[in-house]
């Protein structure tokens, strides 16, 4: 059973797949060529679905960082007789610079290992599983390392150092001394393609390696904008939401994992390499902050593609799609794989594609509305697509759904559905111009604007409990009624939003001072706090005019951080221990926005940004 904490790992990205390594240099997950795709290492959910580390062979102390400006990871590891430093990336694509990072990615994990003091032996193991373990590979010699063939895919092992093989595993061992080093990489080719394969000398790893730190600190260095509290937390934010963007379309995956569960030992176990609409507008808030208009506009650019036509048909818009566009998410158990911690299922594919989440709707106009210019026509298919996403909401905000959490069970009135509803009127008729709409577009928006704000006011109140709660006529309460403020329904000095944001931090928070999405059924009871909720009272309280409270509860969520400032989705109330799919971008978009909420409030500067550069 696999024990090893999910903040144990750091991320490495190429901006199409992620891996992530262990503290003990173990590259326990990887996924090539797609942030989707089968993982060519898997240990991270079973023992014996793949790894490939290097370590020093005697017990060392060990302390990471990414490189400043970067995600290329570095990892020192100590020990009696001296001291080795381990660097791993992923490639990015030769004098890739600033926005066209993942562009032409080769799918090459880099890794290097030098001797920085004293001397030291170490030890490579190398046990490719593709497809999530199903494969054992058969290895074979080449220059320069060894080719692993099975599958669909033939991976190359460049590898300064002989190997001895095991069945489909390889060790090897040597001893550094001061000044040297070992340079490592691994490709793959597709069976039957026409490229030959070829490891790659030691001069062209090294060359690869510098020129991705150069990519990513060319990055980082047109995306300053970004001044006043945790500016460096908000920079590496915008980072890992950089890392978990798949280039060639713009989307966002929610995080770079599948199936890591949300309590241990429960089956909430959800595949999470995909884009949610319903995480637009927040994702686009936080990329004016940390990052540009340019990953703005692929970003929503993506998503009005991936939609297109849907609601011309008539069906729901679909509330979440594959990173290249797909549709059909359809999930499957992976019966071989035992799970983290024992948590199974283990699943592919998510089945909430399937469901009826009215939210979608606001969230979507509101990406619209963060990223189009007032004076300027939406291109026609764009344009008419959002039009017909306001008449669905105007037609439809007051049927039941699943809601933002996705409930698997009875659709229900939930409240952020009809506030969502609410924003998406609201953001058309700021938009009316630009989307052509006619004066009777306008009246009938403006007229169902109003009715929703009605029954909201009357139904989602619960003069009981002096908050706004789940679901019309609940008694639950819901992080998600901390948005209220969030999208502008009610100012932050009104009363009962002051009132339900005193209800929420008192009930739903736990003793960690983290804050539970809600309670009240059987799969809230157990599951861990959510970072997002927290970051979102943070917000909130700074919205409400108290930024010394919401500066301490940011500092609560914010140290639930690893070491290399990586957060994941919850938080476990008894131990505080990292739960849920990671890194989580709905996480660190939590942290950007909250940290921008905040100094706005306590500064006079209207923005908190600099001129972007």
């Amino acid at each position: 059973m696999i024990t090893r904490p999910i903040g144990d790992y750091a991320l490495l990205s190429d901006c199409r797949s992620a891996g992530l390594v262990s503290t003990e240099g173990s590259l326990d997950w990887l996924c090539l060529p797609r942030f989707d795709s089968p993982a060519v290492f898997g240990r991270l959910l079973d023992e014996q679905a793949g790894h490939w580390s290097i370590r020093p062979c005697a017990p060392s102390e060990t302390v990471r960082r990414y490189i400043p400006g970067t995600l290329v990871l570095e990892t020192t590891f100590r020990t009696p007789s001296g001291t080795a430093v381990l660097l791993d990336a992923l490639a990015m694509g030769h004098r890739e610079r600033g926005h066209a990072l993942g562009k032409s990615s080769p799918g090459a994990v880099l890794r290097q290992i030098t001797c920085t003091s004293g001397s030291v032996a170490v030890e490579t193991t190398f046990a490719p599983r593709p497809e999530y373990g199903l494969i054992h590979p058969v290895l074979s010699a080449v220059r320069g390392g060894l080719s692993a063939s099975g599958g669909s895919q033939r991976l190359i092992l460049s590898a300064p150092l002989p190997l001895r093989f095991d069945g489909s595993t390889a060790h090897g061992a040597t001893e550094l001394q001061a000044g040297q080093r070992l340079d490592f990489a691994l490709s793959s080719i597709a069976v039957g393609g026409e490229a030959a394969p070829e490891s790659w000398p030691g001069r062209r790893i090294r060359r690869r390696l510098n020129d991705t730190i150069k990519g990513w600190r060319s990055w980082t260095q047109i995306h300053q904008g970004y001044r006043g509290p945790w500016q460096e937390e908000v920079s590496h934010s915008g980072r890992v939401l950089r890392a978990l963007t798949f280039t060639p379309t713009g989307a966002i995956v929610a995080a770079a994992t599948t199936s890591l569960p949300e309590s241990v030992g429960a089956d909430r176990n959800w595949d999470y390499r995909y884009t949610w609409v319903r995480d637009a507008s927040f994702t686009l808030q936080a990329l004016s902050t940390a990052a540009c208009e340019k990953e703005e506009a692929a970003y929503f650019g993506f998503l009005a593609q991936a939609a297109a036509t849907q609601l011309d048909r008539g069906i729901d818009l679909q509330v979440m799609f594959g990173i290249g566009g797909e549709r059909d998410l359809s999930e499957r158990t992976l019966t071989h794989l035992s799970g983290w911690r024992g948590s199974t299922p283990v699943r592919t594919g998510n089945n909430a594609w399937r469901q009826r989440q009215l939210d979608v709707y606001g969230e979507l106009l509101d990406a619209a509305h963060r990223t189009h210019p007032r004076d300027q026509w939406f291109e026609q298919p764009v344009r008419i697509f959002l039009l017909q996403a306001a008449e669905t909401a105007a037609r439809r905000w007051n049927e039941p759904d699943q809601g933002i959490w996705e409930v698997r069970g009875p659709s229900r009135h939930f409240l952020h559905s009809k506030l969502m509803c609410w924003v998406a009127l609201d953001r058309a008729l700021d938009l009316a111009p630009a989307l052509g709409a006619t004066a009777g577009h306008v009246t009938s928006w403006r007229e169902t604007r109003q009715a929703i704000r009605s029954a909201i006011e009357t139904h989602g109140w619960n003069p009981r409990l002096e908050a706004f709660t789940q679901s019309f006529g609940s008694d639950e309460l819901d992080a998600s009624a901390l948005m209220l403020p969030l999208v502008g329904f009610l100012p932050g000095d009104d009363p009962r939003i002051r009132s339900t944001v005193t209800a929420i931090a008192n009930r739903l928070t736990d003793t960690r001072g983290q804050v539970r999405r809600y309670l009240g059924d059987d799969f809230a009871s157990d599951e861990g706090a959510f970072l997002l909720c927290t970051f979102w009272l943070a917000q909130a309280l700074a919205l409400t005019g108290e930024p010394t409270r919401a500066r301490d509860v940011f500092e609560t969520a914010l140290a639930c951080a690893n070491d290399v400032g990586l957060l994941a989705e919850e938080v476990d109330s008894a131990t505080g221990e990292a739960l849920g799919n990671y890194p989580q971008a709905f996480s660190h978009i939590g942290l950007i926005n909250a940290a921008r909420a905040i100094h706005q409030a306590e500064n006079a500067r209207p923005d908190g940004l600099a001129p972007h550069q």
